[in-house]
Parts: C-alpha cells; sequence; structure tokens
C-alpha cells in the first residue's frame, strides 16, 4: 500500500506538472507567436500594463522606491510595462534632443555613464546641413544603444512661432522645410542604431506657458502648412518609431485625444504605422491633477484617438482603463489597435534582440563630433573690416561677461545633458593660444560663482527644476579699470548669455532685450577699446532670439554661437581664430523690436496673467513669411549669415519653363574669396494666389556647398514637386499649386536674393486631396496679404 501510494503521488505530481507545461506553453509567447495571437491571450489586466506607463522609478536619479521595480538605465524617462506571462518585456525610454539624458553615477558603482552634450536645436539648423546632422544622430544613436535605451525621446521640432518660447532653443526654426529636414536626418542617424526616436510635441506646443492646458485656437490652413509640415515630412522620410503627443488643447481638443491629428492626418493620410505616446502626464489640465491622480476621464478619449501609450502612468489611469473596458465603455478594436502598435514596436527594440550593450560608447570620438557641428552651426552677424578671424595671439585678450567665465553648453530640463565636463569660453580660448588677461579673469570667476551660487539657491528655493531661469547680474567694470584694460590689450571679447528650459517662457524684458548692466557693458568696453584703435567682438551665447538692433552698431563683430554643447569654448576658439570658416544661417528671424513680431499681441495667450485661449491669427504669416510680405524690416532675417570669404552665384537653370509633375533647378557657386568656405543655398518660390492669399515668398529647398577652396566653383541641384509649390485650399481640402507664373528665387538669405527664374503652370495641379480636418472651435479671423 506505502508503495503504491508513492506511485501514486509521483503520478499527481507527474500529471499535475504536465498539466502546468501544458497550459505554459499555450500562453503565447511575443516574437515567437503571431502579435495578434499574443493580444487575444491577453487579460484586461494585462493590456491595462501594456497601454499605461509603469510610473517613473528611477527618473532624474531617483533611486526607486521600496517595492518598486529596479530599472535598467538611472535617470531613464520611463518605458513600458512588462507582461511576463506572454514574454513581453520591459523596455527603456530615456529624454533628449541635445544628447542622451540619463544620470552618469550610480549607487555602489565606481564606473561612470556619462553622454555627450551636443549642441541644441537652433545650432543643430543653423548650420542648413543634413548629412551633417545625420552624423550627429549615428553619434548620439550609438550612446543610446551602448547605454541600454530603446527610445530617444526626439527630436523636438515645434515651429518658432513667437521669440519668447522658452523651449525654442531645443526646435530648429520658424520654417515647417527646414524643421522637417533637419528633424528627418536626425532620426536616420540615430535610427540607423536600430534604436528607436520619438518625435516630438505633436502639435502645435509653441509655448510654455500653462502649456498642460491652453487652448490653441488655429486654422486648418495654419496647421497642416505651419505647424503639421515639419512632421509630415519626418514621418515620410524617416519613419520614426514613435511620436510624442503634445499637453495643449488644438480648438478645444487635447492633442493626445485628437482624433484629426493622431488617425486621420497621422495615419489615414500619412500612412504612419509606429507608436504614439503621450508626453508624460499629457491630458491633465494642471500639475495639481497630477497630483492627485485625477485624470480618469480622459483615458477613453486617448485611447479611442489613437493615443496608444500614456504614460509615466498612473494608478487612477489603470483603473479607470480597466473599468471602462470591462463595462464596455470603450471601444475594444480601439484598445486592440494600440496594444498592436506597441506589441510592433517592442519587437524592433534591442531589447527583444537581447542586445549585449557595454555601457562604453565611443565618448572621445562624439566630442570631436559635436565640436565640429557647434562650428558648423554659428552663425557670423556682423564683421567690420575683417575683425574675424583674429589671429594674433601675441598679446592679452580681455574676456568680459558672466558667461564668459560660465559659458552655457545647453538649456534646462529634459533638453539638458548630464556630460563629463563642458569647455568654458576661457578654456577654449587658452587651448587655442590665445593670453587671457589675468586681472579680469580673476576678478569674474569669484563674482560668477558667488552669484551663480544665489542664483541655484534661489531656483531649489523656488521649485528646483521646474523654477524660471534668470540670469546673473554683469559684474561693475570700473572706467579706469577699462582704459588700462584697452590700452594693454589687442581685442576685447564680450560674451553675452542667456537660458531657458520647460516649464517656463522668456521674459521681454531683461531677456529678449538686454539688461541696463548689459548695455552698460557694451557701451563702456567699445568706448575704452574703440579710443585705443582696438576691436570689440560680441558672443552671443544663447539658445534663442534676443533684440539686437539697438546695440550691434556699437561693436566690431557679433558671433551667434548658440548653446554649442560640452566643447563649445573649443568651437568658438575654432572659428574666432581662423580654423573653422563660420558657415550658420539664421533658421529665424531677429526683428528690431519684439512688437514688430506678427505673434507678439497674441503669445502667450489670454488672460494675459493666466492664459486659457492663445488665438493664431497671425495664419500663416509666421517669421519672414510674415516680414517679407509685409514689408516689416527685421535686424536680421531669415537665413542670413556672413562668412570670411565671399561667393558668387550663377548660372541659374530650370529643367523647363512648363511645370507639369516636377522641375529640376541648378545654380553655380563659386568661392570668389581667399579663405575656404561653405555656402548655404537657399531656394524660394513666388506663387500664384488666386484662390488664396500667400505669402510674397516660400523657401521650397536648400543645400549647402562642400567646402570651397578659393576659386572652386560647385553646381548645386534642386527638384520641386507639385506639393512643394501648392498651398492649402480649406474650400477644396486639398494642396493646390495654382496656374499662372512662378518665380524661383534663389539667395544667400530670404532678402538678399541673388537670382530669380520664371516658370508656367497652364492648369491648376491637386497634390493632394485630404480630409476636412481641425474645425475651429470659436470665429477668428486671420491676418491676410
Amino acid at each position: 500500500m506505502k508503495k503504491n501510494f508513492k506511485k501514486l503521488g509521483l503520478f499527481a505530481f507527474v500529471t499535475l506538472g504536465s498539466i502546468q507545461l501544458t497550459t505554459a506553453q499555450k500562453a503565447p509567447q511575443l516574437g515567437k507567436a503571431p502579435v495578434d495571437e499574443v493580444i487575444k491571450a491577453m487579460t484586461v489586466e494585462e493590456k491595462v500594463d501594456l497601454l499605461v506607463g509603469p510610473g517613473m522609478p528611477g527618473y532624474a536619479g531617483l533611486v526607486p522606491l521600496e517595492g518598486e521595480p529596479d530599472v535598467r538605465v538611472l535617470g531613464q524617462a520611463g518605458g513600458n510595462e512588462e507582461v511576463n506571462r506572454l514574454g513581453i518585456p520591459k523596455t527603456v525610454f530615456a529624454d533628449g534632443p541635445a544628447g542622451l539624458r540619463i544620470q552618469p553615477k550610480r549607487e555602489n558603482n565606481p564606473n561612470t555613464y556619462y553622454a555627450t552634450a551636443f549642441p541644441v536645436g537652433t545650432a543643430l539648423a543653423s548650420s542648413w546641413n543634413t548629412e551633417l546632422i545625420e552624423k550627429v544622430g549615428k553619434a548620439m544613436g550609438e550612446e543610446v544603444k551602448e547605454y541600454g535605451v530603446d527610445v530617444l525621446l526626439a527630436p523636438a521640432l515645434n515651429i518658432h512661432r513667437n521669440p519668447l518660447n522658452g523651449r525654442n532653443f531645443e526646435y530648429y526654426s520658424e520654417d515647417p522645410l527646414v524643421a522637417g529636414k533637419i528633424a528627418s536626418a536626425y532620426v536616420k542617424g540615430i535610427q540607423s542604431h536600430d534604436v528607436g526616436t520619438s518625435i516630438k510635441h505633436f502639435a502645435a506646443n509653441n509655448q510654455e506657458t500653462n502649456r498642460l492646458s491652453v487652448n490653441a485656437h488655429i486654422t486648418e490652413r495654419a496647421m497642416r502648412e505651419i505647424y503639421l509640415r515639419g512632421f509630415e515630412i519626418t514621418v515620410k522620410e524617416s519613419n520614426p518609431w514613435t511620436i510624442m503627443t503634445a499637453y495643449n488643447k488644438i480648438n478645444g481638443v487635447y492633442a493626445s485625444a485628437n482624433e484629426d491629428l493622431l488617425t486621420t492626418v497621422l495615419r489615414d493620410e500619412w500612412g504612419y504605422k509606429g507608436l504614439v505616446m503621450t508626453d508624460w502626464f499629457g491630458g491633465y489640465p494642471g500639475f495639481d491633477a497630477i497630483m492627485t491622480e485625477d485624470n480618469s476621464s480622459d483615458v477613453i478619449a486617448q485611447m479611442e484617438a489613437g493615443n496608444d501609450l500614456l504614460m509615466p502612468g498612473t494608478k487612477s489611469q489603470k483603473a479607470a482603463l480597466i473599468k471602462a473596458i470591462k463595462e464596455g465603455q470603450v471601444d475594444e478594436a480601439a484598445i486592440d489597435r494600440n496594444i498592436r502598435n506597441i506589441l510592433n514596436y517592442i519587437l524592433k527594440t534591442p531589447t527583444v534582440a537581447n542586445y549585449k550593450y557595454s555601457d562604453k560608447p565611443d565618448l572621445k570620438d562624439h566630442a570631436k563630433v559635436t565640436r565640429n557641428a557647434a562650428t558648423e552651426g554659428m552663425v557670423l552677424l556682423k564683421n567690420n573690416e575683417k575683425t574675424l578671424p583674429f589671429t594674433n595671439k601675441k598679446g592679452t585678450v580681455a574676456v568680459f561677461g558672466d558667461t564668459s567665465y560660465d559659458f552655457i553648453a545647453g538649456g534646462t530640463g529634459s533638453g539638458d545633458v548630464n556630460e563629463a565636463y563642458t569647455v568654458s569660453l576661457i578654456e577654449g580660448l587658452t587651448n587655442a593660444g590665445y593670453t587671457i588677461d589675468k586681472d579680469l579673469q580673476n576678478a569674474y570667476v569669484p563674482f560668477v560663482k558667488e552669484a551663480t551660487a544665489k542664483e541655484m539657491k534661489r531656483r531649489k528655493e523656488e521649485g528646483g527644476l521646474l523654477a524660471s531661469v534668470q540670469r546673473i547680474p554683469e559684474m561693475p567694470l570700473a572706467k579706469e579699470m577699462l582704459a588700462e584694460k584697452a590700452a594693454s590689450s589687442e581685442v576685447a571679447i564680450i560674451t553675452i548669455g542667456r537660458n531657458a528650459g520647460e516649464q517656463h517662457d522668456r521674459k521681454v524684458n531683461n531677456d529678449f532685450y538686454l539688461g541696463q548692466d548689459e548695455i552698460k557693458m557694451i557701451n563702456t568696453v567699445s568706448d575704452a577699446f574703440h579710443a585705443e584703435g582696438k576691436k570689440v567682438v560680441v558672443i552671443l551665447n544663447i539658445g534663442g532670439v534676443i533684440e539686437t538692433a539697438s546695440w550691434k552698431d556699437k561693436v566690431d563683430a557679433i558671433l551667434l554661437a548658440w548653446q554649442a554643447g560640452q566643447e563649445g569654448g573649443n568651437s568658438v576658439a575654432d572659428v574666432l581664430s581662423g580654423v573653422k570658416n563660420p558657415s550658420g544661417k539664421l533658421t529665424m528671424t531677429f526683428p528690431m523690436d519684439y512688437n514688430n513680431d506678427p505673434t507678439a499681441a497674441n503669445f502667450p495667450g489670454v488672460p494675459a496673467n493666466d492664459p486659457k485661449e492663445v488665438f493664431y491669427k497671425e495664419g500663416v504669416y509666421v517669421g519672414y513669411r510674415y516680414f517679407n510680405t509685409f514689408n516689416v524690416k527685421p535686424s536680421y532675417e531669415f537665413g542670413f549669415g556672413e562668412s570670411y570669404t565671399t561667393f558668387e552665384y550663377s548660372d541659374l537653370k530650370l529643367s523647363k519653363t512648363n511645370f507639369e509633375d516636377k522641375i529640376e533647378i541648378s545654380v553655380k557657386v563659386k568661392n570668389t574669396g581667399k579663405v575656404a568656405g561653405k555656402e548655404v543655398v537657399q531656394v524660394y518660390v513666388s506663387a500664384p494666389a488666386k484662390m488664396v492669399d500667400k505669402p510674397s515668398e516660400e523657401l521650397r529647398s536648400f543645400g549647402k556647398t562642400k567646402v570651397l577652396k578659393s576659386g572652386e566653383s560647385e553646381t548645386l541641384k534642386f527638384t520641386l514637386k507639385a506639393k512643394d509649390l501648392a498651398s492649402f485650399i480649406d474650400a477644396k481640402s486639398a494642396w493646390v499649386a495654382e496656374k499662372g507664373t512662378y518665380t524661383v528665387r534663389v539667395g544667400a538669405s530670404s532678402l538678399n536674393i541673388l537670382l530669380t527664374e520664371e516658370f508656367t503652370l497652364t492648369n491648376d495641379i491637386t497634390a493632394e486631396k485630404v480630409n476636412n480636418t481641425f474645425d475651429l472651435d470659436v470665429e477668428m479671423e486671420t491676418l491676410k496679404n
């Protein structure tokens, strides 16, 4: 009996084990079974775990709390939740866009995990060099992959609608073609390493003030021609793995719950197949709601609109969604569609491929990439009497301005990077062989250190990462000291610095306009040095547009260095010394006065102290489209940038004079100066305007020459198709190229047109028929030409 019992027990154990094994075998595994079979096997709770993110353990260096899961990459912004039963792993998202943003140090770990701080978006775009941007993307992509990250939450390509947007430094341009082409190259570079990107913020996230809830009233034409066009180019040309929706509302509907945006346009019209996720806590009306997790009412609308993944995910969202699915309150087909998009994304990741990341990307090589990229994006705004390059290294250089001694590598917030070092301007100049005046250095260093400490203390007391950035006051300069330095130094360098970031827009006074302390510094330094026959050079270490018209005539040269990344000081020195010839050009307009900007009266919205609504009354007349069309003189126009050499444009040729389906354009560019350099060639088109009013001209293509030696030439070629010539016609819900005469304007800036030719369209061409979308929720008159 005893023996038989043992046999029975063994039989029961084996039978039970077989049942368990069979059950496990029947659970389809992601990557082995078809995706739809995996979805069919999921419980409601498992579906919701996948649709709602796991929160933010490990973000910004926070050690996961007790009970929270360990994180793969400390500092990661988030990722998707895992479903172990079905073989669905966690993947990792991390911030960009000026480089990978993770924590460089970990507890009980002697290793470091620094990433490269690349130039900010405005600097990269100002290179107008898509090949260069793709190389930058490849360097970033290697760091993403080798640090165990699956998706970089970048690039950001919203339009510079207004100069005061706090995140303009992350974005590329006031022009959607530039934004789209630069973003597309960036995505191609990163994704060449089989890791993903997340283009953002989709769409019309053009301000930080009340960004979580502000209602942007925008016509369909402005949406399609200005605010969506760059995204469209990027989606169609580079197929980003993911897209991040914006916080704001568009005509009364949150972007993350906007079916017109996420399904009709993105999926149906553009054919996008990737993953769509919210920005972090997107859909909340404010931070009070975030803290109380009162977001349960939004999840159904977001799911059904086509927002696949809610990030970073909260308990209230999960509870609300489980309830909605079980009670039949949400479209089950939409739920399964969203899960399918998430699973298809996961299947592409290094995580699923079990990639053995090294935690050792080639940071030394990437430092070279960022140094070169920064120099090519720098814009020479002024250079009287060949002040630059400054090659005299025998005497001393008098360096003024707080920022000279605390050079700004990049902006704040999610656009920041934890780099191993930042090369200051002083270090860069010293590395290049210049001798810095020690008296000035000894006075500035402690002053800047103390003032910076006070500013950091203020920010910490006012909210830390969420506090606004304020510049520190300039060190007072004694008249006698200035006279002495003007006599003893060879040249004066003044740095003007600005910084900004998430949560806050910039201010008009003491930010867009220079402060009185900065004006006094420029005036007194210029007077003293000019009295001695010495030159004054201004370096602009800024992320976005500032006022220049009132002071630019007081100095001899102005170099717009942007926020140039961790090698910034070396990059500036490369240009100042002539090792590199600046070839950057503005991708935005510098107005004479803030109130000249067409959006000034409608930014950041109403009521002014706490805007709930913002009206895009300028319509399509953003940036140069307004300044050129309405003959408003800028301080520096879109596309402007000087060089140490000169270029001649000639032989503008069109492949035909009667447009059918496309037209090819060629132009010859010759270096007529003595210094090797590159030139950005811009192709603008003026179109017939009978169906609808249009800007006087619009950028339709651009290109950059190779390095041309003195006397060397290159012929650049461009192709324009019907969509490139078309405007959006509301009444037809179509992109239409009107019949009539078109003028091709080729030049070195939007106002420096050097060659023109004409061609005709015999008949109207409907380049694309689309759906009727983005109905205005209020009546609004827009600016007309």
